[in-house]
């Protein structure tokens, strides 16, 4: 490789990092407004207009507090644990095209390069917690691997169904193929699946468990503080926005219009436009779940994943590869997909392997015994 190209790929990378930076301060400013909406409050308002300068003034005081570290911890964990978490962040954004040519490094294999590297973040956060040496973040770290572990089968399975469709794991043939229509009309199962496993991979609410702060006070991330837990802060953020992308391009026709009239502007600032505009359409549908629904108890949080997601998985696999094979018309699978999902949505308001009907049962039964 000359001189020349590393200067460009390096200057691409940082361009990267640069966008993906903005658009963390965006999503924070945004998460605080939406939240705030849903509870009848105003949000940040005193910094620039509306508060829009908030997320600089948040920024700056991470990067200037104090960083404590314990005197107990081990120095060389626990200050890799945050690259651990960062850095597979920023790598999956190394094949993730915005439009069709604006993208850092096409690769063929690109869907497998994204599943291989998304899973690696789970380290960073069992190292964050070992090297703490405090027993709410190994407790959390230990958390933090089992959710991460047990979600990553429904998350790789709903990618391999999108693969199956397009034939192929490059993420422009992916949205290529969707130029008809988007996978969302003959795959809502997938996408159902897809969304909710990430969201339990980025440790989002109602799947923040591992961090939970009315039980293990910070999880993995208690001994942190000052730029090292803006890390942590800034990796879940730009995971957030990565998982919003992969949505946009797997299920949502990516930077495509409905019927794509203008071919030829494929790679002009409308088709950014409109891919961002997807992309922070399904962010705002991530937040509006935050501002909407409690945390699940561990159990609940366990028994979600391997006694649905995973079924609903493997499930959707079967009924891809039988339309597929047999040439069914795609509409047979969109059908077959919402009567599924239909089903998944009666077995969650059943609450399946939790015992609240039990605890509710206790609770009427020890008021009565009050009485």
């Amino acid at each position: 490789m000359s001189a020349e190209q590393i200067a460009l790929y390096g200057a691409a990378a940082t361009g990267l990092l640069v966008f993906l930076s903005v658009m963390v301060l965006a999503l924070t400013w945004l998460e605080r407004k939406a939240l705030a909406r849903i509870q009848m409050r105003m949000g940040p308002m005193r910094v620039g207009f509306h508060g829009a300068l908030q997320p600089i003034a948040d920024a700056l005081k991470l990067v200037t507090k104090e960083d404590i570290l314990p005197s107990w911890a081990d120095r060389r964990v626990y200050w890799l644990a945050p690259i651990a978490v960062f850095v597979p962040a920023l790598l999956l954004w190394v094949t993730i095209p915005v439009t069709r040519d604006l993208v850092l490094r096409n690769l063929e294999l690109g869907l497998f390069y994204i599943v291989a590297v998304s899973v690696l973040s789970v380290m960073g956060l069992v190292m964050a917690g070992w090297g703490s040496a405090n027993k709410y973040a190994i407790l959390g770290g230990l958390r933090a691997a089992g959710q991460l572990v047990s979600y990553e089968i429904p998350f790789i399975m709903a990618i391999l169904a999108v693969a199956m469709l397009a034939q192929s794991l490059d993420l422009r043939d992916v949205v290529d193929a969707q130029a008809d229509f988007a996978y969302i009309l003959i795959q809502p199962l997938g996408l159902f699946i897809f969304l909710l496993a990430g969201l339990a991979e980025l440790g989002r609410t109602p799947f923040d468990i591992h961090h939970a702060e009315s039980e293990v006070v910070g999880g993995p991330f208690v001994e942190y503080s000052g730029a090292h837990w803006a890390v942590f802060f800034l990796a879940e953020y730009v995971n957030t926005f990565t998982i919003a992308a992969l949505t946009v391009l797997l299920f949502l026709g990516g930077w495509r219009w409905p019927a794509m009239p203008f071919e030829g502007l494929a790679n002009s600032a409308l088709s950014v436009a409109w891919f961002l505009a997807k992309t922070y359409a399904v962010i705002l549908v991530i937040f509006w779940i935050r501002g909407t629904y409690p945390r699940l108890r561990i159990d609940q949080l366990m028994a979600f994943g391997w006694k649905l997601l995973v079924p609903l998985s493997f499930l959707n696999i079967v009924l891809t590869g039988v339309v597929m094979f047999y040439e069914f018309p795609l509409w047979v699978l969109g059908v077959a997909s919402v009567v599924v999902l239909g089903g998944a949505f009666y077995v969650i308001s059943k609450k399946p392997g939790t015992d609240i009907e039990r605890d509710t049962v206790t609770v009427h039964a020890a008021s009565s015994l009050r009485r």
